[in-house]
């Protein structure tokens, strides 16, 4: 099993079931792409003002978004459309996955404005950042268009109507 490491930085994350969310978002990932468990994930349940720093910080982009990921590995494909390296197996050691964040306000903005609840929008967001600690982006149509159709099959394994 993945051990997931939850930061709750804005207590508003309390009212939401955050742990059973991302145990389902980042199995259903792992599952999607037959990684195997025993992960550890760090995720940072924080607002907009500090993923706006982070997001500031790491990307150049001084503004809020909805989620972001620090993979523990490089494992992107050499070539669009490509599936990525495989992490190596957690060994017990050192296993960490990578880490991921999101933000309070955001999330709930644009589940709202998509109209979802926010539980599905959030399992989508963590299963998307897990995606991206596996190698997976959406820099090239290739790209993206791998992981929608990984991320769309994911979610409807576990009940959840494609998002996009």
């Amino acid at each position: 099993m993945t051990t997931l490491d939850i930061v709750i930085e804005d207590d508003r994350w309390e009212q939401l079931p955050l742990t059973r969310i991302a145990d389902t978002a980042t199995r259903a990932a792992l599952n999607a792409v037959k990684a195997p468990e025993g992960y550890e994930i760090v995720l940072m349940a924080c607002d907009d003002a500090q993923i706006a720093a982070l997001n500031a910080e790491f990307r150049g982009k001084p503004a809020p978004t909805n989620v972001l990921s620090w993979p523990a590995f490089d494992l992107a494909p050499l070539s669009p459309g490509e599936t990525p390296a495989s992490p190596p197996a957690p060994d017990g050691f050192d296993d960490a996955l990578g880490d991921i964040a999101l933000a309070y306000e955001t999330c709930v903005r644009e589940a709202r404005e998509q109209g979802k609840s926010v539980e599905d929008h959030l399992t989508h967001l963590i299963l998307h950042a897990t995606l991206h600690l596996l190698g997976y982006d959406h820099e090239t149509d290739a790209d993206a268009n791998l992981m929608e159709s990984i991320e769309t099959h994911a979610l409807a394994s576990i009940g959840i109507a494609d998002p996009y």
